[in-house]
């Protein structure tokens, strides 16, 4: 047995390579170029107008009577929740260990194109989508490969929603329910007088029955229940993890200067770690984990939000793919950016080039301001906010990825199965599900980019139109 998990990690290892590798990343960032000159940068000429269309309404009471629908909020509230997760927390200090600050300004690139990227996603989400055997809204990337390019084009959204599916369970499951468990077995640890005596395996069964409890009846009451609960969990998350993230900012606000200097320097090889074993690190690193994190954070090119916007009951495309502009923002630009400016400045020892330590980095850096024991609280607070959304967020894309595949009788078989697999996470191996799941995710994105760079002209003519309409000035 142990040399067939040897086996698989090593296969794995190489598909990743690829998948993740710089190829993808290219055609990742070469996508949103296209899209972002396309559709004449419509995340830069038109910021303003989205916010004032996405921020501007999310405190507006919003309602739809389609059955079938939720409101577009609740549709982007559903994105966000599968979007905005651990990695926002424990990824992004991966990735300035592994590519030092410099990191953060390719994440930050890497963002910028991305908005047009999700923007075109959602956009050819709500245009190509059809109604379900339940009169609910369905799309995202197999519907608008299919609705899109033709028919004879199916198998290409079979291909994105086999690796969809499979990978619901591993990032979108297992990964979250493990990290949630290991984040409160730390914190019983932390204020325990006993540590080495804990029942560990108890502690991640109890937990992981809980978390399966609490999302098997929010799948219960379908589409409309999910949106209701994504809707309160991620705006409070999102503002909780916000707020502690800008005290210890303002609290180590003197160091403001000579760490974006290391940001900006570090892109270009001007960053030479001082600590750890690590001498320095290449130009090419630096961009790679940069770029990486920031794609594998915001999902953008991955096809995995455009189903959840899919289900909006809308005014058109162009209305709901100004919400990715706003989701790429909110994740990347803002709440990547400030768990890692609170990790640069809190003044915390970085051993570079070693990932394994990623959440306690984060951990380490509220305990700077806010004591080991509130900062256990507060960020195991705030896993278990990130990682349950993210559950049921990737229990929609799993289901809708299923039942593309073998209809609508799927679903609740594939729900059933993917609440035991939430138990079943938290007290089994995270390492090599995690990897698996990680290339899963990865090759998503293939069919997805294939479908819409194809499809560009059609989001290149529906954003036109939309803004030659809008009354000047």
């Amino acid at each position: 047995m142990a040399g067939f998990i040897e086996s698989v990690e090593t296969v794995n290892s190489a598909i990743n390579n690829v998948a993740w590798g710089i190829p993808m990343l290219t055609l990742l960032i070469g996508a949103g170029l296209w899209l972002t000159i396309g559709s004449g940068g419509v995340q830069f000429a038109h910021f303003g107008h989205a916010m004032k269309h996405t921020l501007g309404r999310i405190f507006k009471r919003q309602h739809t009577d389609d059955k079938g629908a939720t409101t577009p909020f609740q549709a982007l509230s559903i994105a966000m929740s599968a979007t905005v997760g651990t990695g926002n927390i424990a990824g992004v200090s991966g990735a300035i260990l592994l590519g030092g600050p410099g990191a953060v300004f390719w994440m930050w690139i890497s963002a910028l194109v991305g908005m047009a990227t999700k923007y075109s996603e959602i956009v050819l989400a709500i245009k190509f989508r059809e109604r379900n055997a339940n009169g609910e809204w369905a799309g995202g990337p197999m519907y608008y490969i299919k609705n899109g390019l033709g028919k004879h084009w199916k198998w290409l959204g079979a291909i994105f929603c086999a690796f969809g599916a499979f990978a619901a369970f591993g990032i979108g499951n297992i990964s979250q329910t493990n990290t949630m468990a290991s984040s409160v077995v730390g914190l019983f640890k932390h204020f325990s007088y006993n540590p080495d005596g804990l029942p560990v395996g108890t502690i991640n069964l109890v937990f992981g029955l809980i978390v399966a409890a609490f999302v098997g009846l929010v799948l219960l009451g379908g589409l409309k229940r999910i949106g209701a609960v994504t809707s309160k969990l991620v705006p409070f998350m999102s503002i909780f993890y916000i707020i502690g993230a800008l005290v210890i900012i303002i609290a180590n606000i003197g160091s403001i200067g000579q760490v974006l200097g290391d940001i900006f320097t570090g892109a270009f090889g001007g960053f030479k770690p001082v600590t750890g074993g690590v001498t320095g690190f290449l130009i090419a690193e630096t961009v790679k984990f940069g770029f990486k994190r920031g794609c594998f954070s915001n999902e953008a090119g991955l096809g995995s939000a455009p189903i959840a916007h899919a289900t909006a009951d809308t005014d058109g495309p162009v209305q709901q793919g100004l919400y990715g502009i706003f989701e790429v923002f909110v994740d990347t630009i803002i709440i990547c950016t400030l768990t890692a400016l609170a990790v640069l400045m809190s003044g915390v020892i970085i051993p570079y080039g070693d990932n394994s330590i990623a959440g306690a980095l984060t951990t380490d850096a509220f305990a700077s301001v806010f004591g080991g024991g509130f900062a256990n609280v507060f960020l195991t607070v705030a896993i278990i906010c990130f990682a349950t959304s993210t559950i049921l967020g990737w229990a929609l894309y799993g289901s809708r990825c299923c039942e593309f595949l073998f209809g609508g009788k799927s679903v609740k078989p594939y729900q059933v199965l993917f609440v035991l697999v939430v138990v079943a996470g938290s007290v089994m191996d995270l390492s090599l599900a995690w990897d698996i799941s990680d290339t899963l995710n990865a090759l998503m994105g293939i069919p997805n980019l294939i479908g819409l760079l194809f499809l560009s002209p059609v989001v290149i003519k529906l954003t036109r139109e939309y803004f030659k309409a809008l009354p000047k000035g």
